[in-house]
């Protein structure tokens, strides 16, 4: 005969069935809610190691060196998963967007790059199919007009604004006449960037398409490079040499100028590029080791004897920061973040060394 179920079962049974109908109930009336009490998924796990620092933690930008948004919904509408995939493979070299790409040299693989697309894309709506966009403006009244209405914000072939470089050959690369259109009419709310199509008509929005297509020859995009960070690099520059004399600035942050000095001096020094490894790949101070913001476990190896220790970055100060932060919670006296960034130090003529070093009188790349 079948046992007969006790009470004492009964009622755990239905304790338990009464539990998760609650949790149903809860779901199904706030779902938000339930969202934000879940554990974050693989690609926001990567988003917040990695991307958070600069683009803010809800993907709305500008937490570090303008960094722009990756959730306004008129760039999500427009930018489909190859374009925000590559923009993280590839990076905007010369900018603070490295590569993060493992064919540059960077920490991630193609998978955990579609995860961060995928964690992005839930951020707003779906991509949607542009038109078909012929080039068929005036890339001459385009020129005139990209520095009436967009030089001051986006910059000039040889200088960045306090807005995306539109030059960077990365970007032209990646950015269809569709795409480019797009964002010049809508524009990008709700950060600064408005929409122009009540301000200009549709032909001159074609002919600052054109403009800027039209630099695309003028621009060359780093192919990819299968180069990797040396393993044996000497932490110490110039371990024999005197300790440098640096003033640093709210007690914090180093001229650029002296740490040059301090180099040409053969002084003794620890200099750590805090950027993802294929920026220092491409390149990065003579002697400098690379140590990326998101990794700084591997400060475990520097020494802790008194010497100094500079980091430095492209942000100019947020990733080379957190590094510092870091060194100092472990007790490091000597340390400062470089005031103006690798590349102010580019743009001086300071010495370099990389893949992508031009030969002495060469132009220099855009400046922040």
């Amino acid at each position: 005969m079948r046992a007969v179920m006790s009470r004492a079962t009964l009622s755990r049974r239905w304790r338990w069935l009464s539990a998760l109908l609650a949790l149903v109930v809860q779901i199904w009336l706030n779902p938000g809610e339930a969202a934000a009490d879940a554990p974050p998924g693989p690609g926001q796990q990567l988003y917040q190691r990695y991307c958070q620092l600069c683009h803010a933690p809800d993907g709305s930008g500008y937490a570090a060196d303008n960094a722009p948004s990756l959730v306004s919904p008129e760039f999500l509408a427009s930018a489909d998963d190859e374009f925000l995939a590559r923009g993280i493979r590839l990076g905007r070299p010369n900018t603070a967007m490295a590569a993060y790409g493992k064919e540059r040299g960077g920490p991630l693989s193609d998978k955990e790059i579609r995860q961060i697309v995928s964690f992005l894309r839930k951020q707003g709506p779906a991509a949607k199919k542009l038109p078909d966009v012929k080039v068929t403006g005036d890339a001459s009244r385009g020129k005139a007009l990209y520095r009436r209405e967009c030089q001051s914000c986006h910059g000039n072939p040889r200088r960045a604004g306090n807005a995306p470089h539109l030059y960077n050959a990365e970007f032209l690369a990646a950015a269809s006449p569709a795409f480019l259109q797009h964002a010049i009419r809508k524009g990008r709310p709700p950060t600064k960037m408005p929409g122009f199509e009540q301000k200009l008509s549709a032909s001159e929005i074609d002919d600052i398409v054109a403009w800027l297509h039209s630099t695309r020859t003028r621009t060359r995009a780093l192919p990819p490079g299968k180069a990797v960070v040396p393993s044996d690099l000497p932490l110490v520059i110039h371990p024999k040499g005197a300790a440098p004399e640096l003033t640093l600035r709210e007690g914090r942050f180093v001229p650029a100028e002296q740490v040059r000095r301090a180099l040409a001096e053969k002084r003794r020094i620890i200099i750590i590029d805090a950027r993802s490894p294929s920026d220092w790949i491409q390149f990065h101070i003579p002697g400098s080791v690379p140590i990326p913001y998101y990794d700084t476990a591997q400060l475990d190896r520097v020494p802790n004897d008194g010497t100094w220790v500079v980091a430095y970055c492209a942000c100019p100060h947020h990733a080379s920061g957190e590094v510092v932060d870091a060194l100092r919670k472990r007790g490091f006296q000597n340390t400062a973040v470089l005031d103006e960034g690798i590349l102010f130090w580019r743009q001086q003529g300071f010495p370099l060394a990389g893949e992508a070093v031009e030969p002495k009188g060469a132009a220099p790349p855009p400046a922040r």
